[in-house]
């Protein structure tokens, strides 16, 4: 599967460019493009606007420099440079936006979408608001189970089709969450107030930390 390209671009030297040789020197310095093709194969725009394959395990490139002089041509140092600088998927993974702020992550060539970076994973404690009310809520649970396979008893139908979530995928992932205005008791929260609300993951987006919350308790 394709993913995105990086732009055309020289990289800047280091400190001392005389430790580095002819082809290291131009792998840095000369404008490329490189896009993941998958299977640890890069396509790489060169300078001169010609277009080689690069094998990065095998250590192979369609250009003359390693096909006539079988040398570790600058493009395949210029794939290496990529990944080590986190800008290209290295071999058996792919870039995909985040589902929340579209920033690439990098995830394995199989894994399924929606995916998300780091800041917008959901796990166990923490606060999210619900894009429809604005409430806020604290996650319990996040599940790889679709909207679509995860049943409402008391709804009579699934998450996906609960009415005010028409609007989102049917098939991203569900997150459970709970309201934080539980009342206590003087034995401890009552129960029926604990209650579990199950989302789309798309309808929930990490919250600000100290962000108030809005609106009222809306079934899900």
């Amino acid at each position: 599967m394709n993913t995105p390209a990086s732009r055309k671009s020289r990289l800047p030297l280091p400190d001392e460019p005389s430790v580095l040789d002819d082809r290291s020197r131009r792998a840095r310095t000369e404008r490329m493009s490189v896009l993941a093709l998958g299977e640890g194969l890069y396509e790489v725009g060169s300078e001169s606007d010609h277009t080689y394959l690069v094998d990065l395990e095998a250590g192979r490139c369609t250009c003359p420099d390693h096909v006539f002089r079988d040398a570790r041509c600058k493009h395949v140092r210029r794939v290496a440079i990529e990944i080590t600088a986190g800008r290209t998927p290295p071999p058996g993974k792919r870039a995909v936006p985040c589902g929340d702020c579209d920033e690439p992550v990098f995830v394995p060539e199989d894994a399924p979408e929606p995916v998300y970076c780091e800041e917008h994973t959901l796990a166990p404690g923490d606060t999210v608001r619900d894009r429809e009310t604005g409430d806020r809520l604290t996650v319990v649970g996040a599940s790889d189970l679709r909207a679509d396979s995860v049943e409402i008893p008391e709804a009579g139908s699934t998450v996906a089709e609960y009415g005010t979530n028409a609007g989102y995928e049917p098939d991203v992932p569900v997150v459970g969450a709970v309201y934080p205005h539980a009342r206590i008791a003087r034995n401890g929260p009552v129960p029926r107030e604990l209650r579990v609300y199950t989302f789309p993951r798309t309808r929930l987006q990490k919250a600000d930390v100290g962000e108030e919350a809005t609106g009222e308790a809306q079934p899900a």
